[in-house]
Parts: structure tokens; C-alpha cells; sequence
């Protein structure tokens, strides 16, 4: 009898401290302390507008976040050949973004919510360095994405990308959900589920810009991803972000009026 009580006491008691781990513990900031390597990351005459106000630079990506939206409404970050590594890295966990003074939303919202937390950088994009890789798992950088949609299209438009920065050379990727007003959400902080999610693609060539962007329903298809091209002037339509502001008019317009695909292999 006093076995089975204390086997009893020795579950509950485990029970607690799980339910304790799960809900209290946040791991250490994957950031290191001290001066940063700009170089690491997208120039600023590159960067998107913000429409929030918040932008955040971390060492190997700079977001804009939203915290209407608890989510970023862009990720940019530099795509280098020397990044694509097969390095074997652990996977950590997901935190809060250390950077957002109104903190990014906890992972726990996902929990039983039915979507994925999808990288918007994505951690395949990151093995080269411990450090890169980490810091794609702040919550900032995270999404609700459809299941199927975050296995399927999207991871296919992630490697198509890898292999257009094989193929051509560095890239410049700005990326995020269209973030709305009405949009369903999900956990105790209402993160939005974006309906659709954009990506753009940079490259420079000698002393000229090409680019090449995608908007794409947030759940499941078989179809191609080319048949979600569609103009920069498209997403920033839908989105009120202004890409490529920096740059001289004339760049801007060539940049973002049409859909060019010359040069760009599927």
C-alpha cells in the first residue's frame, strides 16, 4: 500500500514538473552579446518599408514585426552559396524573440491549433553556422502555415530558391504572410493566420537588379509554382509594404511593374 502511494506521488510530482518545463522554461537568447557583423546581413537601401515601425536586426536576418498580427511582416535575409551546408545541426527550441520590446508570441499558441510553426527564413537556409541556424527559431520568424501547404508548395519554393542561389549566385529574399484585418487566429495572444504568403527574389547581376516574386494561398495544392508569379506591385497591393523604396525610381518600376521570368530556370 505505501508503494503504490508513493509511486502515485512520484507521478504527480512528474507530471508537475513537466507541465512546469513546459510552460515556464525559455532557454538562453540565441543572439551573442557585443558588436555585430553588418556584412552578415541585407543592405538597408535594400530593405523593405515598414509599416509597424518595429524593425529588428538580428546577425543573419532583419524583420519587420507586427504585434497587431503577433508575427513579422517581412523577413529579409542574404541567401549565399557558401550558406548551402548539409551541416548536421540540433534542433533547438522555439523562443521568444529577445529583440521585440512588446515580445514575439510564444510557440505555445500553436499548440493544438492544427497549424505548423512555418520558418519564414528558413532553418535549411542557416545550417552553415550554429548561430544562423538558431536564431531562426525565434517565434518572430514564425507563421502559422496550413500543413500541407508548409510540407508541400512552400518547401518546394524554398528549394527552388537554394537552387536558383546555385545556379546564379547570391540572392537577396524578403518574405512574410499577408497580414489583414479579419484574418482567423489562433492561441491566448490572437496570432493571425495569414491566407496567403509572399516571397521575393533578388539577384544582381553586374551593375543591374533582377527579381522575381510569388504570392501563394496558405493551404494545399498540386499545382506549380509558377502559377503563383506575380508582380512586386501585386504584394505590395495586398500587403501596403513598399519594396525596394531606396532605389532610384526607374529601378523601382522595372523591379516591380511585370512578371520577368527570362534567366530565372525552373
Amino acid at each position: 500500500m505505501k508503494n503504490k502511494t508513493l509511486y502515485t506521488l512520484l507521478f504527480i510530482l512528474c507530471v508537475i514538473g513537466f507541465w512546469i518545463f513546459e510552460n515556464f522554461y525559455t532557454p538562453a537568447t540565441y543572439s551573442k552579446s557585443g558588436s555585430s557583423d553588418p556584412s552578415n546581413r541585407v543592405r538597408n537601401e535594400l530593405l523593405p518599408s515598414t509599416t509597424t515601425g518595429t524593425i529588428v536586426k538580428h546577425e543573419y536576418f532583419t524583420l519587420s514585426y507586427s504585434e497587431t498580427h503577433e508575427q513579422a511582416e517581412w523577413v529579409a535575409y542574404k541567401l549565399e552559396r557558401n550558406h548551402l551546408t548539409q551541416d548536421d545541426r540540433n534542433r533547438p527550441y522555439f523562443i521568444e524573440d529577445p529583440k521585440i520590446k512588446t515580445k514575439s508570441a510564444d510557440w505555445r499558441n500553436y499548440k493544438g491549433s492544427g497549424y505548423d510553426r512555418g520558418h519564414l527564413c528558413p532553418a535549411g537556409d542557416r545550417r552553415f553556422s550554429e548561430q544562423a541556424y538558431n536564431e531562426t527559431f525565434y517565434t518572430s520568424n514564425i507563421s502559422p502555415q496550413n500543413r500541407e501547404f508548409n510540407a508541400g508548395i512552400w518547401n518546394s519554393l524554398e528549394q527552388q530558391v537554394r537552387y536558383w542561389c546555385k545556379r546564379y549566385g547570391d540572392l537577396v529574399v524578403v518574405t512574410g504572410g499577408v497580414l489583414e484585418n479579419g484574418l482567423e487566429e489562433i492561441g491566448e495572444e490572437d496570432v493571425d493566420v495569414p491566407d496567403a504568403f509572399y516571397k521575393v527574389v533578388l539577384l544582381k547581376k553586374d551593375d543591374s537588379f533582377k527579381t522575381v516574386a510569388f504570392l501563394i494561398p496558405n493551404k494545399e495544392t498540386q499545382l506549380p509554382i509558377k502559377s503563383f508569379l506575380v508582380s512586386v506591385d501585386e504584394i505590395e497591393r495586398r500587403t501596403g509594404i513598399d519594396f525596394f523604396h531606396k532605389l532610384p525610381q526607374t529601378s523601382q518600376e522595372k523591379l516591380e511593374s511585370g512578371i520577368d521570368i527570362d534567366g530565372w530556370k525552373f
